[in-house]
């Protein structure tokens, strides 16, 4: 099995805790989020109806769609309330130094 390719896409002091941030990683939307003492990422994209999440409300490791309320599990991707039956895509995440690394590939929870 060969180990998952990352990439630097920002810097610690640029996602402090509570905040977020938009990326690309390898033409993919990648919301970075702060939150529970540890950086997430995952596709900036409601399995819903498909509207960047960069914008919802994020509490204690979930983020919410900003159109219909649905939130998603920032750790596994999964829905946790309705509208959204879908998961959404995690990036594995490795912090070297200052700079935050993102795997290229993401995963849908098993």
């Amino acid at each position: 099995m060969t180990e998952p390719t990352f990439l630097a896409v920002a810097r610690l002091d640029e996602v402090p805790p509570g905040g977020k941030k938009c990326v690309t990683v390898e033409d993919q939307k990648v919301l970075l989020c702060n939150t529970k003492d540890r950086i997430f990422a995952v596709e900036n994209q409601c399995s819903h109806v498909l509207e960047p999440l960069d914008e919802g409300r994020m509490r204690g490791g979930w983020i919410a769609c900003p159109i219909h309320g649905a939130r998603f599990d920032l750790e596994t991707g999964k829905p946790l309330n309705p509208p959204a039956i879908f998961p959404i895509k995690t990036y594995e995440v490795r912090i070297e130094g200052e700079d935050i690394l993102v795997s290229t590939e993401g995963k849908f929870p098993d």
